[in-house]
């Protein structure tokens, strides 16, 4: 070392580096109290460049616009041409080579035997082109196949390594001994790859080179020996203190003293000497094993190691347990879907032994502590049983319950089946389909543990509400059957069709649908209902009749045929209604006479022909309106906003008109328009009232007979005048007196106003407290009594009566029951007087005034 050479830890460092001092060839050597070891060679090489000639350039001329060069003669260097390579066989280069950033270098990796040949570089530039080959032989440098390790052996042992490496050509081998060639001695044999020494000694400790070595490399392998001699110890390996066991099992209490040379190993249970017997061995290694464990095994056990070193001793004690039993396993279960179920799996143990259950479903554990759907585990310490709530078809399988402990691990299984109803079935085809029947197949889904018994067909329409089932030949579908022909369709409607299966445990869900197709066409079979008609204007014949829905026309082209004649004729008028939504057909002919009758049939048909008529209906032609107004109208103001309008009834006849009730006009001398009100009356009636009238108001009336054709002329406008509005006040200033079951009230006489209509009287109303029913007491007076029995509280108002009407009514007056006016829960005897105003007003049910 100098300044020149310095160590960097383990790294060579060269200050100012030359190329003729420093170029060459470096190789480390590491050494420790142990011994030394040699390191792989290295290369140091230099790459240069030196400075342009001096030699001045000759002047180059050149005319304006015309193109010129400047060569540049670069200096002696290592490296600036362009490089390229081939092979000389003419084949070309592997796939995997990779080239320098210059391509000066070229890499083949993982070189193969096809890799051999010449290969040629080419460096070019614009003053020439140089070549160079040279030739590429596989060979291989020496790889190790096995290396030698680190071994520790006691004195006087001998010593085996062996190291083996491949290359081509094959390499030889040489033996180091702390950075030292090691040659074969009286103690010590080297062949090729193969070191053994004898009856080692402590000298022989070291570390150890095995170098693989051929023309073109060599590798080392590295390994210490190390040759050891102590009396037995136990500090590092101890004897387990407690070893645990069960009633009946094995038990190995191992004795592994750390000794060189090897200790000899007896044992004492207590104080006695371990003798061998059919229960008691002492293995080769020095370990006690004692088979089928007994209670009276338990105890301590010292184990003594010795060698020409010294002697050592260690104790350590066996604890027997009791054995776990599973006492109820898990039993085979036969269950359905949505059922929850217990899995019993309960032990027997130890009662100092912490026992853990755990339960596998097809292998696989449930995870309980993550709250896995489905599953909860019951029970207590020796109890593990397995509750599977709302247990599902996927839950079938092999249920395994092991139960751990530290000492061992037992476990049960049992097989749950869980049958449910049937999956969908598949594939469901319609084979043919005619105007009425479809003939369908499928396949049967998953039996879910529980035979097939049954099918039902399901068909859909665009009319239907869902699906609905179906007719079928044969009728009833066993679980066997996989077709079958679907009757009692309806022509020319769209359907698609669904298979549902059942079992013993119920019905399952149904399949996807078939294809969408329509029923072939045919004569309409459905006659239209409820033949009805009348009405219309004269010369008319109205027929009406209730539409034939979609599903039930058959075909295209639908429409109405309408037969008709007069009551007692023999030929028939037939018409076509070509509409399919019609429900009404009106027949024109002047030779009709009004109200005449005649008999009426309305059929069907459709693209394929004519369907079914209807039974016969009589229906009456169109007629005329009444021809006659009533007489002897007159009107009646019964309050404020009503008034009743009277007439006479008109005797009709077929030349009058018919008469099919009345209609009663209303109007006011200022109305803008001629008529604000019109109400109807039908048949014989010949009064009407009419509400909701203005106060004290002109109104006209007049009444006209109506029948299908219209309203005939009106009878002579009559009026009359609505009375005057009720009162507005209400009554005030109420007073009242309870005594038992006597009630006398007062209040003060209500005046009206100029535009209101005189009082005449007063209703009370009153009702208990909790009932809805309300009682009427009327009276000419501001005073009246009433006897009622106040078991509850009473709820009164008074209003005003009138010419008008009922007025206004006063506020509601609760009249407390008997018992809350005592004092103290005793009845009071005087009576009491209560005022509801301010006006204090003092009387006697006895001195009651009259109001005029």
């Amino acid at each position: 070392m100098s300044y020149h050479y310095r160590l960097d830890g383990g790294s060579l460092a060269i200050s100012s580096p030359h190329t003729d001092q420093d170029i060459g060839t470096y190789q480390c050597l590491a050494t420790n109290p142990l011994g030394t070891i040699l390191s792989q060679k290295a290369k140091l090489q230099f790459a240069y460049i030196e400075d342009f000639e001096t030699k001045i350039r000759s002047t180059v001329s050149v005319r304006e616009g015309q193109g010129v060069v400047l060569l540049c003669g670069p200096p002696p260097h290592f490296g600036v041409p362009d490089i390229s390579w081939r092979r000389l066989d003419g084949s070309p280069l592997p796939g995997k080579v990779k080239y320098s950033k210059s391509q000066a270098i070229l890499e083949i990796p993982n070189f193969q035997q096809e890799d051999e040949g010449v290969y040629e570089c080419i460096a070019s530039n614009l003053r020439g082109r140089n070549l160079a080959k040279g030739q590429l032989i596989f060979y291989a440098p020496p790889e190790w196949e096995q290396k030698i390790q680190n071994t520790y052996l006691s004195i006087y042992d001998s010593l085996f390594w062996e190291c083996k490496a491949s290359g081509k050509p094959n390499p030889w081998y040489t033996w180091l001994k702390n950075g030292e060639r090691l040659n074969p001695e009286e103690r010590i044999q080297i062949e090729n790859g193969t070191l053994i020494i004898t009856m080692l000694n402590v000298s022989d400790s070291g570390i150890y080179q095995c170098a693989a070595e051929n023309k073109y490399q060599i590798i080392y392998a590295n390994a210490e020996l190390r040759v050891l001699a102590s009396a037995p110890d136990f500090s590092k390996n101890p004897i387990k203190k407690n070893s645990v066991v069960q009633v009946g099992g094995d038990i190995v209490i191992e004795c592994k003293p750390n000794a060189f040379p090897r200790a000899a190993i007896s044992w004492k249970r207590g104080m006695e000497s371990l003798r061998q017997s059919k229960r008691v061995f002492i293995l080769k290694d020095g370990s006690l094993k004692i088979h089928n464990v007994t209670r009276s095994d338990a105890g301590s056990y010292t184990c003594i190691a010795t060698n020409q070193f010294g002697v050592a001793k260690n104790t350590g004690s066996l604890v027997v347990k009791e054995r776990t039993v599973i006492t109820v396993p898990p039993s085979k279960m036969d269950v359905t879907v949505g059922e929850s179920i217990v899995l019993p799996c309960q032990v027997s143990h130890d009662p100092s032994i912490e026992v853990v259950f755990v339960w596998s479903f097809n292998g696989d554990v449930i995870d309980l502590k993550k709250g896995v759907a489905h599953f909860e585990r019951i029970g207590g310490e020796s109890v593990g049983d397995l509750m599977i709530r709302n247990i599902q078809l996927n839950h079938s399988g092999k249920y395994l319950c092991t139960v751990k402990t530290t000492l061992e691990s037992l476990s049960d299984e049992a097989d749950i089946i869980v049958r449910g109803p049937p999956g969908p079935p598949e594939d469901v085809r319609v084979e043919h389909i005619s105007s009425t029947t479809s003939q369908l197949s499928w396949r049967p889904g998953s039996d879910n543990n529980s035979p097939i018994q049954i099918f039902s067909i399901q068909a859909r329409t665009p009319f239907s509400v869902g699906w609905q089932a179906v007719s079928t030949v044969p009728e009833i579908l066993n679980g066997k059957t996989y077709n079958a022909t679907v009757v009692g369709l309806s022509p020319w409607v769209e359907y698609e069709f669904r298979v549902v299966a059942g079992n013993s445990i119920g019905i399952g869900e149904p399949s996807k649908p078939s294809e969408v197709l329509r029923t072939k066409a045919s004569v309409p079979v459905v006659a239209p209902t409820n033949i009805n008609g009348g009405g219309g204007s004269r010369s008319e014949l109205v027929i009406t009749w209730e539409s034939i829905p979609e599903e039930l026309q058959n075909g295209e082209e639908f429409g109405y045929i309408i037969m008709l004649r007069p009551v007692g004729s023999t030929t028939w008028t037939k018409e076509r209604v070509p509409f399919v939504e019609s429900s009404r057909f009106v027949y024109r002919n002047e030779s009709i006479t009004p109200l005449s009758p005649f008999e009426v049939k309305v059929g069907v048909y459709n693209k394929k022909g004519e369907g079914a008529l209807s039974t016969t209906s009589i229906v009456y032609s169109g007629e005329e309106e009444p021809q006659l107004a009533p007489r002897g109208t007159s009107v009646q103001s019964f309050s404020a906003s009503e008034m009743e309008v009277s007439w006479n009834a008109i005797a009709w006849n077929r030349n009058t008109g018919r008469v099919l009730g009345y209609e009663v006009l209303y109007w006011t001398d200022d109305s803008k328009e001629s008529v604000i009100g019109k109400i109807r009356v039908s048949g014989n009636v010949t009064t009407k009232n009419i509400t909701g009238l203005k106060a004290n108001t002109v109104y006209f009336a007049s009444v006209r007979a109506y029948n299908t054709a219209g309203t005939g002329p009106s009878s002579p406008p009559v009026n009359g005048t609505t009375k005057k509005s009720p009162p507005s006040q209400p009554p005030a200033n109420i007073a009242w007196k309870l005594t038992n079951s006597k009630l006398c009230l007062n209040w003060e006489h209500v005046k009206t106003m100029e535009n209101e209509s005189e009082v005449l009287g007063y209703k009370i109303l009153y009702r208990q407290n909790r009932q809805s029913k309300t009682h009427i007491l009327e009276t000419n007076n501001t005073s009246a009594e009433l006897l009622v029995p106040f078991e509850e509280d009473y709820l009164i108002e008074i209003r005003t009566v009138s010419d008008g009407g009922d007025g206004s009514s006063s506020e509601e007056i609760r009249i407390p029951k008997m018992s809350s006016l005592s004092s103290r829960g005793v009845s009071v005897l005087e009576p009491s007087i209560h005022f509801l105003s301010i006006v204090i007003m003092i009387f006697y049910c006895f001195a009651i005034q009259p109001l005029i």
